[in-house]
C-alpha cells in the first residue's frame, strides 16, 4: 500500500534535515526561513524532481509504549529539534536543487539557526502508507480473525 505522498515513486529517495535551535533562535524564526526554502522548492523544483515534503517539531511527548530507552517524561529538546523531510524522485534531483543559486543563500539563513550544524540524510522508501477508511478497517479485521490462524 502507498499513497502517503502523492505521485511519490517506489524507488523515490526520501531526505531528513534535523534542526536544533541555537538558543537565541525561536520556532517563529525557523518557520519564517524554512517557510521561504520550501517556497522557493516548491517554485523551482516542483518540475525538476520534487515530489513534497513537510517540517515538524519536537512536541516534547515520549512514548513510553513505543520507546525501549527509559521511561522519559518528556524530551529535552521540546520545542527547539526539528526535522525538514522532503520527497524527490531521484538523489541526483535533490542535490541538483541544492547547486541552484536561488536556493543556496536561503539554505544558509537556515543553517544560522542550527545549533547542530547541518547533515541531511538520504533514504530510499521501504514502505509508505495511508489508515485504512473504517469499511476496509472492519473488512481487515474479519479476514485476520478469519485467516489468521490458517
Amino acid at each position: 500500500m502507498s499513497g502517503l505522498i502523492a505521485n511519490f515513486p517506489a524507488d523515490g529517495v526520501v531526505t531528513v534535515n534535523r534542526v536544533i535551535l541555537k538558543p537565541e533562535y525561536t520556532v517563529d524564526d525557523l518557520q519564517e526561513r524554512v517557510a521561504l526554502l520550501c517556497e522557493n522548492v516548491k517554485t523551482y523544483h516542483s518540475d525538476t524532481g520534487f515530489v513534497g515534503g513537510f517540517v515538524c517539531l519536537n512536541s516534547g511527548a515520549v512514548s513510553n509504549e513505543g520507546s525501549t530507552v527509559g521511561q522519559a517524561v518528556e524530551s529535552p529538546l521540546k520545542g527547539k529539534e526539528a526535522l525538514i523531510v522532503t520527497f524527490w524522485n531521484s538523489f541526483e534531483d535533490h542535490e541538483a536543487s541544492h547547486r541552484s543559486e536561488t536556493f543556496q543563500p536561503l539554505f544558509r539563513k537556515v543553517l544560522e539557526l542550527c545549533e547542530n550544524g547541518n547533515e541531511e540524510i538520504a533514504y530510499e522508501m521501504l514502505w509508505s502508507g495511508k489508515a485504512y477508511d473504517p469499511e476496509a478497517a472492519k473488512a481487515a479485521r474479519e479476514a485476520k480473525e478469519k485467516y489468521a490462524a490458517a
